[in-house]
């Protein structure tokens, strides 16, 4: 997916809080625009680097054109706020809460990761930073336990943005003395009073989700943005084996490619695929049978012998037995 065209994106954020001053080294906030004035939207962006982390996703994630479209749609409010700002229109801080939903490998972490970066280009958190986290960070085991254990990841989290994986985990019906409504309650008082100061992301199952949130509607309600990320289809695993491959420093000779495709077909079809992550363990295998291939036929190697994986190192998966 193309990142420029039609993006539309503007400088982000609202008017900088005192309270949350750019760190040291940082420019000031820009000067007040008089009502007249004219803004090279343009050069605002250029100057955000957002563009920079938009690629980045495009470069880094095949497919997902939904998912990528949407956080672009982001960037382009946050950037046209902070325009708006500098004339003195103020119309909030936008709630930017999400709950992304999908099968696990879709790369609701890796996007996580990059909103981040974006968020604090764009001037709406402070640092930047991920902070990644599932039920057992948050809840404790005892009475008095779970309350300093979520406080505490919300003190690493903030200035940047919380990512609660499988996040429906943290209520538990059928459980009376279960701690983790005790989490979900201090979230819901944060996300409400602090979030001009961290984003919360909750991924899982979107049918698990829905439950969760059917189960807490105050959470719901505080969530802006709901993103589905797609299960991939065969050619996007086939793109997404090849840029692990060259990553790696490795390549398909050309008969294995119809052999690695294959693979895909087959796996698709079994349990606990996992998309993306499937293929990594596919060619993680792959390399694996390729170096004890090669350590096997002895005698002299080149660096064609060192970077090409042949059929061999994947028909020899259980997927074809």
């Amino acid at each position: 997916m193309s990142g420029r065209p039609g993006f539309g994106m503007r400088h982000g954020g609202s008017p900088v809080d005192p309270s949350h001053a750019p760190a040291t080294g940082e420019p000031p906030p820009p000067e007040p625009l008089p009502p007249d004035a004219r803004v090279d939207l343009a050069k605002e962006r250029a100057d955000s680097q957002a563009d920079a982390v938009l690629d980045a996703l495009d470069t880094e994630l095949v497919g997902l054109a939904p998912v990528k479209t949407r956080i672009r749609e982001i960037a382009a409010l946050l950037l046209v706020d902070r325009v708006r700002a500098r004339f003195g229109i103020d119309s909030g801080r936008p709630n930017l809460h999400m709950c992304f939903t999908g099968s696990p490998g879709t790369g609701k972490t890796s996007v996580a990761v990059r909103l981040a970066e974006l968020l604090h280009r764009l001037g709406y958190v402070r640092r930047g930073h991920l902070v990644s986290v599932t039920r057992d960070d948050l809840v404790g085991q005892y009475v008095g336990h779970t309350a300093p254990k979520t406080k505490e990841v919300l003190k690493r989290a903030m200035g940047g943005v919380l990512f609660i994986d499988e996040a429906y985990y943290l209520y538990r019906a059928e459980n009376e003395r279960d701690y983790g409504q005790e989490a979900i309650e201090i979230l819901l008082q944060v996300m409400e009073n602090q979030r001009d100061d961290l984003v919360v992301v909750l991924a899982g199952y979107k049918d698990r989700m829905d439950s969760f949130f059917a189960s807490n509607p105050g959470m719901s309600s505080r969530i802006a943005h709901h993103i589905d990320f797609p299960d991939y289809d065969l050619a996007e695993l086939e793109a997404i084996g090849r840029l692990m491959t060259e990553r790696e420093g490795y390549a398909l000779a050309p008969e294995t490619e119809p052999v690695f495709r294959d693979y895909l077909s087959r796996r698709r079809e079994q349990p606990r695929f996992a998309n993306a992550r499937s293929v990594r363990n596919a060619i993680e295998r792959a390399r694996l049978r390729h170096a004890n291939r090669l350590l096997g036929q002895g005698g002299d190697i080149g660096r064609d012998d060192l970077t090409t994986l042949h059929p061999e190192d994947f028909r020899a998966s259980r997927v074809f037995r």
